[in-house]
């Protein structure tokens, strides 16, 4: 149903619309900008914790045995635990984001996620007081989870609903630019501390002083959402009547195989990124390679991962989200073997280039079209809740266990292989999904949104 309304929607449009696009183009570039710059100040909160995990929170808060891949396996537990709350986050968000409107919940979800962080940089270790440590970490992490559930959706959706149809796979590309822009500068402030306070002053107070920076942060983030206005899309709705009261159970009885499509598309791409960014900073630990090298790599990879997305997202306007997502979707799979064999070499330019490879290019592809194409998969007044669900529910069983499967995998084989086949089989079930998955975006709908563009410039 969304995608034949998509080509009505945009074959329809009315003359009075097209005489006001230039201030609606003005708009939704100031939605653009506002929602991209919270999207930077809320994951670098989230990212934190995962790089945190590989580095030290292991030895302070979880310090189980001798062998130090244990305690990373429980940070990484933990790790786990806040995507298990991420879908909870989802259904709640997904609830209030279409009843209430995609602004409100993008304000809750970053006051949320910063009073979280900075609590972590607060937290006293286990040496300190005990049990009562990682139990702290935990509740943290999980009210970091609840944010996450409902932030990349909102954020996507903010932009989405507000861009012409011809732009919006490029447009909706900027939000994941700017998760991997706070990815960037959470991994940036760790390196900085890590030059500062060395030694034993960084497990002292050095890692709690990117934690503590996020009160900052998140005061600017908050300021400039109070700017972005509702998505236009969302407003004609709300103006129609057509918002339901009960979008959980509405789009679980109506849409359940786009909610699965969403789960599925998500799955692999969702793993990936976690093995990528998170699990290879603990496997380049354990294999001796400098931690200055990891972090600089995926810091440079994650730089690059915003023009190959954004490339993608144009793409997608061009040729159809379908085929770009199958792309990207097919090198997980043909890549998950040659990054860890690049990895064991051990050479500093192998090890970059397969972190370039895995984050810029594979990872970029699919974070460039993903947004566009699962956005369009279900109707405006239920895509809040749909997306929460599936994409969150893949959050945790793709995401949220891939670093603690490959950190247990790796404790157990001592090898990398069956990390390979774990994360080619993620690959597989995102390109299966993809497979049997509509084109949101048909030639028809391309045709008609650029012929309505050049008669709205004319």
């Amino acid at each position: 149903m969304s995608v034949e309304t998509n080509i009505t929607n945009v074959a329809a449009a009315p003359a009075a619309t097209m005489q006001s696009a230039r201030a609606r183009n003005s708009a939704t570039m100031r939605t653009v900008v506002t929602s991209v710059i919270g999207q930077i100040l809320e994951w670098y909160d989230f990212f934190l914790y995962g790089t945190a995990a590989a580095l030290v929170f292991g030895k302070l808060f979880f310090p189980m045995g001798t062998d130090p891949l244990t305690g990373t396996i429980a940070a990484f537990g933990v790790f786990t635990v806040g995507f298990v709350a991420r879908p909870i986050g989802g259904i709640i968000c997904g609830h209030l984001g279409d009843r209430y409107g995609r602004k409100t919940v993008m304000m809750l979800t970053l006051l949320a996620m910063g009073v979280a962080t900075f609590a972590m940089g607060l937290l006293p270790t286990y040496s300190q007081i005990g049990i009562a440590a990682p139990i702290l970490l935990v509740l943290l992490r999980v009210v970091q989870g609840l944010a996450a559930g409902g932030e990349w959706s909102g954020s996507i959706l903010l932009i989405a609903e507000s861009a012409p149809a011809h732009k919006r796979g490029f447009l909706s590309a900027w939000s994941p630019s700017g998760a991997a822009l706070g990815f960037v500068l959470s991994t940036a402030a760790f390196l900085c501390m890590q030059s500062i306070a060395v030694g034993d002053a960084f497990l002292s107070w050095g890692w709690r002083v990117p934690f503590l920076l996020s009160v900052l942060l998140i005061g600017v983030g908050a300021w400039l959402r109070a700017a972005i206005p509702e998505s236009r899309e969302f407003e004609q709705v709300q103006r129609r009547g057509k918002a339901t009261h009960a979008p959980l159970i509405e789009v679980l009885r109506t849409c359940p195989w786009q909610v699965l499509q969403v789960f599925g598309l998500r799955f692999g791409e969702g793993g990936a990124s976690w093995i990528f960014f998170a699990f290879s900073i603990a496997y380049g630990k354990f294999l001796g390679l400098p931690t200055p090298l990891v972090l600089g790599g995926l810091t440079l990879s994650m730089l690059l991962l915003i023009p190959v997305a954004l490339l993608s997202g144009y793409i997608t306007d061009r040729i159809g989200r379908k085929p770009v997502y199958l792309v990207g979707a097919l090198a997980i799979v043909l890549f998950a073997y040659p990054f860890f064999l690049m990895f064991q070499s051990g050479r500093s330019g192998l090890v970059v280039l397969a972190l370039l490879l895995a984050n810029s290019v594979v990872l970029g592809i699919l974070e460039g079209a993903q947004p566009a194409y699962i956005s369009e998969l279900l109707p405006v007044h239920l895509r809040f809740s749909g997306l929460g669900i599936g994409r969150e529910l893949a959050s945790v069983l793709g995401g949220g266990l891939a670093p603690l499967v490959a950190t247990a995998l790796l404790a157990h084989y001592r090898a990398a292989w069956p990390i390979a086949i774990y994360l080619g089989l993620m690959g597989l079930v995102t390109v299966i999904t993809t497979c049997l998955s509509p084109e949101t975006f048909p030639r028809a709908a391309r045709q008609a949104a650029r012929a309505q563009a050049l008669q709205a410039d004319q």
